[in-house]
């Protein structure tokens, strides 16, 4: 019982990691700009503003916006299942469909964070990464953990 309290905390923690990856402005920064997969923070004076993504490739930007959604859906779903399957699932069966899930989100946070890493800040010479972009690392690692836990692991009789 510890085991899978445990495990539905690391499958929350890691959607919440997700979720602020996707959200969050700080992919990309600067002294004076802050950018997150939708926007860009400017800073004028001592005012912050909001302006639109420009000079970005709009296919890769657009790929990497689908991709860190469908990585926030698909691990979301993937504990919506994991809970259902405690409750239906036999004795003894692997929680292979969590597990799929989990891979598809891990497989697609991956994907995002690729993109943005080869086609976006490839060129630029001042900034770096935010922890927005850490964090989709670090969501990265821990999606595919999981997976690996659900597919290994098996319902047993208390």
């Amino acid at each position: 019982m510890l085991v899978l309290a445990g495990i539905v905390v690391l499958h929350i923690t890691t959607i919440i990691l997700l979720l602020v990856a996707t959200i969050d402005n700080a992919w990309w920064i600067t002294n004076t700009v802050s950018t997150d997969l939708w926007g860009r923070w400017e800073l004028t004076g001592s005012d912050w503003h909001y302006t639109n993504l420009k000079n970005y490739p709009e296919e890769y930007l657009q790929a990497v916006q689908a991709t860190s959604v469908l990585a926030c859906v698909f691990a979301i779903l993937a504990l919506f299942v994991f809970v259902a399957q405690l409750f239906t699932l036999p004795k003894g069966q692997r929680f292979t469909f969590t597990g799929v899930l989990q891979l598809i989100a891990c497989l697609c946070i991956m994907i995002a964070a690729s993109i943005y890493t080869a086609e976006l800040h490839a060129n630029d010479t001042e900034g770096g990464y935010g922890h927005s972009y850490v964090l989709a690392w670090i969501s990265f690692v821990l999606t595919f953990l999981l997976a690996i836990i659900y597919l290994v692991l098996r319902k047993k009789s208390e």
